[in-house]
């Protein structure tokens, strides 16, 4: 479980440009939301499901925590600033999908549709909060451009106050609506 957690580790944080994700924050985060919630979900669904043991989903967002946490020290030593590299926070949404399990006697449809919700909602909060506390990240976007920048990718200043536009919000929703129906795929494809 150990090396294939790490191998999903891999996939998840390019899936989300998760070193990125601060400097070019208010364009990326929706994608990232979604990313990260699907993996997430379809990961940790997947060991709970293999396993049955409710705590499997924390135990494979530890190793995911940790195992990121090297590849940061790794940007560190690039020459990037500590913390403009960002860890996404996986834990808390995945403890909310062992809760789940747990307290639906072990149900893996509810785990997979109301887990997979309580993910989809919460893992944006969390990297909101996460994101917020990342030093000037457009300050530091420009201090530290990319070799090759796509337009979609373009920083633009966060216009505070709009909601009608809210990144938190649009990627809650959509990581919401998409972590549960793929994570059932996931599930049925495994059984």
């Amino acid at each position: 479980i150990v090396v294939v957690a790490v191998n999903s580790t891999l996939l998840t944080i390019n899936a989300g440009d998760y070193i990125f994700y601060s400097d070019w924050a208010w364009t990326s985060f929706v994608v990232f939301s979604i990313s990260q919630s699907t993996m997430l979900v379809v990961g940790a669904i997947y060991y709970m499901l293999f396993t049955g043991v409710p705590g499997t989903a924390t135990y494979y967002a530890t190793i995911m925590t940790i195992y990121t946490w090297v590849a940061k020290g790794a940007w560190f030593a690039l020459g990037y600033p500590y913390d403009f590299v960002v860890t996404p926070v996986w834990i808390p949404s995945a403890m909310l999908l062992d809760l789940t399990y747990w307290a639906t006697r072990r149900n893996k449809h509810a785990a997979i549709i109301i887990g997979g919700t309580l993910v989809g909602l919460s893992l944006p909060i969390f990297n909101m909060i996460n994101l917020l506390l990342v030093r000037d990240p457009l300050e530091m976007a420009f201090k530290y451009p990319r070799p090759t920048l796509p337009p979609y990718m373009t920083p633009i200043e966060p216009q505070v106050g709009k909601f009608n536009n809210s990144p938190v919000a649009l990627g809650s929703g959509a990581g919401a609506v998409l972590s549960a129906p793929i994570a059932a795929l996931g599930a049925k494809l495994n059984t």
